[in-house]
C-alpha cells in the first residue's frame, strides 16, 4: 500500500544522485576503476578473470567492469576513513559489503522475506476465504500484484542494472494502482460495478501511459517521484477515510487503519539516511524489515472482510 510510496521517494532520491555521487565524483576513484579496467578486463586478463570467477557471480551479471568499481570503491572509502571524513556515497548509493553475488544483501533478504510473507498469507486467504466471496478475486489479484514487486525488488537489491531499475519503479507503481483499485472496489465497486470498471480502465491508461513515457520518452526521476507520491496520497486518504467511517461498524477495519499509520509512521525510517552498520545495514533495508509483519496483518483484514461480505451476501441471497 502507502509504503510503497515512501520506497519510491527514496529511490527517486537516489536515482537522482546515481549519476555523480561525492564518492564516484573522486578522481582516486575513477583513475582506479580506469587502470583496473585496462589491466583486467580485456584480452587474457578478461579469460583469467571470467575463469576464476565463481559461476553464481557470472549468473547473477557480476562482470569485471562492476569489479573494479567495487574493488576501486573500497579504496576510496578506506583512504576517506583514513584521512576522518565521512562514508561518501557511490552512484547513489552508500557502500555495501557485498555477500555472494548480493550488492544489497539486508534490503535483498527483507525483500524476499516480504514476498515470502505475502504468499503465505495469499495462502491462507486461499484455504479460509471461499471464491464466492465478492472480494475474492480483487484481493488475489493484489496479492500476486504483490508478489511480483517484491520478486523484482529482491532482484533490484541483488544487482542494479537499468534493467532491474526500472521494473523495481514499475512494479511498485503498479501495487500502489491496485491498491487504489482495490479500495474502490471495496468501497463503491460493489453497489456500483460500472464505476469500477471505467476506474479500472482508467488506472491501465495512467499505468500504460506512465511506463510508456519512462521507457520510450526519458526516464525522469522528477516526474516518477511526483506522480507515485499523489497516487500514494490518494491511495492513504481514500483508504483512511472508509477506515474512519466503518471502525465502529465493522471492527476488522481497524486492521486496516493501523495498517495504513504504520506504513505511515514507518515510512519515516527512510530520512534517517546512513552508512550502513557492518557495510550491510541501512535505514532502506530496516524499513523493509519493518514491513513484514504489517503484510501480515493486512492481509488478515482481507481475510476478515472478505468472510463478513460473504456472510452478508448470502444473508441478502436468503432474504430473496
Amino acid at each position: 500500500m502507502a509504503g510503497r510510496t515512501a520506497r519510491l521517494v527514496l529511490l527517486a532520491g537516489a536515482a537522482a544522485l546515481a549519476s555523480g555521487s561525492q564518492g564516484d565524483r573522486e578522481p582516486v576513484y575513477r583513475d582506479c576503476v580506469h587502470q583496473c579496467e585496462e589491466r583486467n578486463c580485456s584480452g587474457g586478463a578478461l579469460r583469467h578473470f571470467r575463469s576464476r570467477q565463481p559461476i553464481y557471480m557470472s549468473l547473477a551479471g557480476w562482470t569485471c567492469q562492476d569489479d573494479c568499481k567495487y574493488e576501486c570503491m573500497w579504496v576510496t572509502v578506506g583512504l576517506y576513513l583514513k584521512e576522518g571524513h565521512k562514508v561518501p556515497q557511490f552512484h547513489g548509493k552508500w557502500p555495501f559489503s557485498r555477500f555472494l553475488f548480493f550488492q544489497e544483501p539486508a534490503s535483498a533478504m527483507a525483500s524476499f522475506l516480504n514476498g515470502l510473507a505475502s504468499l503465505v498469507m495469499l495462502c491462507r486467504y486461499h484455504t479460509s476465504v471461499p471464491a464466492s466471496s465478492p472480494m475474492y478475486p480483487t484481493c488475489v489479484a493484489f496479492a500476486w500484484v504483490s508478489l511480483n514487486a517484491w520478486f523484482w525488488s529482491t532482484v533490484f537489491h541483488t544487482k542494479d542494472t537499468d534493467l532491474t531499475e526500472k521494473m523495481d519503479y514499475f512494479c511498485a507503481s503498479t501495487v500502489i494502482l491496485h491498491s487504489i483499485y482495490l479500495c474502490c472496489v471495496r468501497t463503491v465497486g460493489l453497489q456500483h460495478p460500472a464505476v469500477v470498471s471505467a476506474f479500472r480502465a482508467l488506472l491501465l491508461l495512467m499505468l500504460t501511459a506512465h511506463v510508456s513515457y519512462l521507457s520510450l520518452v526519458r526516464f525522469d526521476y522528477g516526474y516518477n517521484l511526483a506522480a507515485n507520491v499523489a497516487i500514494g496520497l490518494v491511495n492513504v486518504v481514500w483508504w483512511l477515510a472508509w477506515c474512519l467511517r466503518n471502525q465502529h461498524r465493522l471492527p476488522h477495519v481497524r486492521k486496516c487503519m493501523v495498517v495504513v499509520l504504520l506504513l505511515q509512521g514507518l515510512s519515516l525510517l527512510e530520512l534517517l539516511d546512513f552508512p550502513p552498520f557492518f557495510w550491510v545495514l541501512d535505514a532502506h533495508a530496516i524499513w523493509h524489515i519493518s514491513t513484514i509483519p504489517v503484510h501480515v496483518l493486512f492481509f488478515s483484514f482481507l481475510k476478515d472482510d472478505s468472510l463478513y461480505l460473504l456472510k452478508e451476501s448470502e444473508a441478502k441471497f436468503k432474504l430473496d
